[in-house]
């Protein structure tokens, strides 16, 4: 008895028969259709064919004796034949001469594939009009001489019916045939699939909550292939319930570590997409674990830092080999302008045959530490800047003496009133000089204390130092000065400050030129309580800044001018607005991205009521 049961389940079973059956009835119906539309095409072309020469013969017989009432007959006659839908008789340039239509006569009906036989035809042609339509033409010929075309188009609504029951005939034998091969295959299937189904729920059951094994182990109750297939789940399950504990124990300290690491870890596919990553990385990227799995790198991180990690990713994948001490710098942020950085040590992650499957990542942000030695590094420039401003300034003491004892016996001969002025600024700008030099070696430690000083006339000083440069350049110089603006401050520190807006302005103009807009008014804090205060604005039309210039353009040693710039200017300027308790702000154009106007515009808020400023 075991012998005589069929190995095979119950689904296979009757699939593959119904297939079958299908696939014979199919190509019995498509041979018997195809052979069936052959004879049907046969019998009327012969049809058409004995119909096309009859019609001929009769309509020669009628134009050689000149009897055209005749031949509307023989067209009414030929019409009423349940074959033929339409006749008409040509002659030979296409205009109709007789028609089952009389609309029709005199007219040229004939489409461009009928025209084509407008030609001396020796017997009937058959042809297709479209690729579902056949009709004839066969000459009307008289004395030898062909007079005239007969035109014959056929009627196959017989035809298509006998088709349409073949059809017919063929489906329902298709259906009863599949109907049959699915009981049949049912009936003899049950009893095979019915191991399947036990061990199809329990797998289920499996499936649902991996840790319900009580429907195994299953019983084997026959001896084909459902046999063996439970008995070898019964032995997965057995060894998958060995397995657990010790692989439950290995997962849960990963996901401890991965979880609570003080660094990111992450890892990627080969399409360089997030596949798992740990909270303290989704932290350091401002967004949920969620946000990352399934996301390209570039969603991540932007520009150079993506770039750089997706190419080592990718030498991970192609080569298996670890990338160490990877630095990644990340783009300025629209907050702060400054730039995060991270570092990062990528690994392959093989599977068991050794190919690489995916690669980790081990992420440190770097950018506090950045921070850190860049205060370090700038600390070490203000510091070397201090020991050569104060060494320039010693050596610069010296002539500085001499000159102003030259300029006090200059001072002690009878001038001229022109001479005299000129000496006496002079004597003003050395004692600037001087003071500047003391200020220096002191560190701005200020030497002297802070007056009562007329704003405009500190501007209009430097504007007369800078009168040579102005005029060469054919700067235009709009002043806007509201009256006897006073500001209790260091009056050469402020000159100071003016001769470097105003000599930064002049060479950004240089050397095409331009307008120097300069306002000094009383105003209020637009960022201090409205506080009361000086405003003084000094503006260029040059060539302007771009937004990464005027992000460094207070550090030290930092300048956009080569060879002829230190890079000292704006610097010292910020600590004198600082000394003052002022503010400053900038806005540049460089014109190179919108191709609008370039400019810079400096504007510097004093308050009036402030403490003394700081020695």
């Amino acid at each position: 008895m075991p012998l005589l049961r069929p190995r095979t389940i119950r689904g296979q079973l009757m699939s593959g028969l119904i297939i079958f059956e299908v696939l014979v009835l199919a190509v019995v119906s498509v041979v018997l259709i195809r052979e069936q539309r052959r004879e049907l095409q046969y019998r009327t072309d012969r049809r058409l064919e004995y119909q096309a020469s009859l019609l001929a013969i009769q309509s020669s017989a009628a134009l050689a004796d000149q009897q055209y009432s005749t031949l509307d007959q023989v067209v009414d006659a030929a019409n009423d034949s349940p074959s033929i839908r339409a006749v008409q008789i040509t002659d030979l340039t296409g205009r109709t001469l007789f028609s089952s239509d009389p609309s029709m006569k005199g007219k040229l009906t004939l489409t461009p594939r009928e025209r084509t036989y407008l030609r001396d035809l020796s017997k009937p042609v058959i042809f297709s009009s479209t690729p579902t339509t056949r009709e004839a033409v066969a000459p009307v010929r008289v004395g030898g001489a062909m007079k005239a075309l007969v035109w014959i188009y056929p009627d196959d609504t017989l035809d298509r019916i006998e088709l349409r029951r073949l059809l017919t005939v063929t489906l329902l034998s298709a259906i009863f045939g599949v109907a049959g091969c699915t009981v049949f295959a049912s009936l003899m299937a049950r009893s095979i699939a019915k191991p399947i189904g036990v061990l199809m729920r329990a797998t289920r059951q499996l499936i649902r909550d991996p840790e319900d094994t009580s429907s195994f182990p299953l019983a084997v109750t026959s001896a084909n292939e459902a046999a063996d297939l439970t008995t070898a789940f019964n032995l997965m399950v057995a060894s998958i319930e060995d397995q657990r504990a010790g692989l439950n124990d290995t997962l849960a300290l990963l996901d401890s570590m991965l979880a609570n690491a003080p660094i990111g870890f992450a890892f990627f596919d080969r399409r360089l997409l997030f596949v798992r990553v740990n909270q303290f990385m989704a932290d350091m990227n401002n967004l949920p674990v969620s946000r990352h799995l399934g996301r390209p790198v570039g969603e991540i991180f932007s520009g150079q830092a993506a770039e750089l990690l997706r190419q080592s990713i990718e030498s991970v994948f192609e080569t298996g080999q670890t990338v160490e001490n990877l630095e990644l710098i990340g783009e300025p942020t629209a907050e702060s302008g400054a730039c995060r950085s991270w570092l990062a040590n990528l690994y392959p992650v093989r599977t068991g045959t050794q190919t690489v499957r995916w690669a980790g990542i081990i992420l440190v942000e770097t950018t506090e530490r950045r921070r850190a030695e860049d205060a370090l590094r700038r600390s070490e420039k203000l510091a070397a800047a201090g020991r050569l401003a104060a060494s320039i300034a010693h050596e610069i003491n010296n002539p500085l003496e001499a000159v102003t004892n030259l300029l006090y016996l200059i001072r002690q001969t009878p001038l001229d009133p022109v001479s005299s002025e000129y000496a006496d600024l002079a004597a003003h700008e050395i004692t600037r000089v001087s003071e500047i030099t003391q200020q220096t070696l002191r560190f701005y430690r200020q030497s002297t204390l802070p007056v009562m000083s007329n704003v405009s006339e500190l501007i209009e000083s430097v504007l007369t130092l800078n009168h040579g440069r102005i005029t060469t350049l054919q700067v235009d110089v709009c002043r806007r000065y509201d009256r006897d603006v006073q500001l209790y401050a260091f009056a050469g520190e402020l000159r100071q400050l003016f001769a470097n807006l105003i000599g930064n302005a002049i060479d950004a103009m240089t050397p095409n030129g331009g307008c120097l807009s300069l306002r000094v008014r009383y105003a209020h804090s637009s960022s201090d309580s409205g506080r009361k205060g000086v405003r003084v604005t000094v503006a260029d039309t040059g060539s302007g800044m771009s937004r990464e210039v005027q992000r460094h353009i207070f550090e030290p040693f930092f300048t956009t001018k080569e060879a002829t710039g230190t890079g000292l200017g704006l610097w010292v300027s910020a600590e004198i607005i600082g000394k003052h308790q002022g503010i400053i702000k900038v806005r540049s154009r460089d014109g190179i991205e919108d191709g609008k106007p370039s400019g810079t515009v400096f504007t510097v808020f004093f308050p009036s009521a402030i403490e003394s400023p700081a020695v």
